[in-house]
């Protein structure tokens, strides 16, 4: 590991609007903690991997279809590695890990979740909130264990549910709070990072 930044491996498998968020707050902030070295998606005509290239940031795709999921994750493993990437970042990644990556990478994957966990793990977390009535959504960021959205909470943004919200108002309000969100969280989590010895 470098003495000043974290070496950031992203996954994604849509647009990569939260990888724009992490890019752009790396340039903003010149004390930054990490570095993102590599973005991988199981998606290989994912948006987001457009404007990785667009960033200058090595990419990495394959379509995971046919492989069984750890043979699949190993893959992933193996082009992370040979960026020599001390963290994974889940940026929209639509895919569940398989119990051999994340122990694999213990304590060192983080994910934004769009609800406020523990609340509405998995899916649909829009509808799902307005359907339970809650005040509030927003969004989490937790460092991912085998138990799907069930990892310690490092941080999270509350948005007020409004009268007149759908599942897609809603979801573009939590939107934007994510991407204030996750680079200041993966900042911070890099920052406690450096220093720690090897794995």
């Amino acid at each position: 590991m470098t003495a000043e930044r974290v070496r950031v491996g992203v996954l994604l498998s849509g647009r990569g609007t939260n990888l724009a968020a992490l890019v752009e707050h790396r340039r903003r902030d010149p004390d930054r903690a990490y570095d993102i070295v590599a973005v991988a998606s199981n998606v290989p005509e994912a948006r987001g991997l457009v404007l990785a290239k667009r960033y200058g940031i090595p990419t990495w795709a394959q379509s995971h279809k046919g492989l069984e999921r750890a043979a699949f994750d190993d893959l992933v493993d193996a082009e992370l590695r040979a960026r020599e990437v001390e963290v994974v970042a889940l940026a929209g990644y639509m895919r569940l890990l398989s119990p051999e990556f994340i122990r694999k990478w213990e304590g060192r994957i983080l994910n934004i979740h769009p609800s406020l966990l523990p609340l509405h793990k998995g899916l649909d977390t829009h509808r799902r909130a307005l359907m339970a009535g809650d005040l509030e959504a927003g969004c989490s960021v937790h460092v991912v264990t085998e138990d799907l959205d069930d990892g310690p909470v490092v941080a999270q943004a509350r948005v007020r549910i409004a009268a007149r919200d759908d599942a897609d108002s809603l979801g573009a309000r939590v939107l934007a709070e994510e991407h204030k969100l996750y680079p200041e969280a993966l900042n911070a989590f890099c920052r406690a990072f450096i220093g720690r010895p090897p794995e």
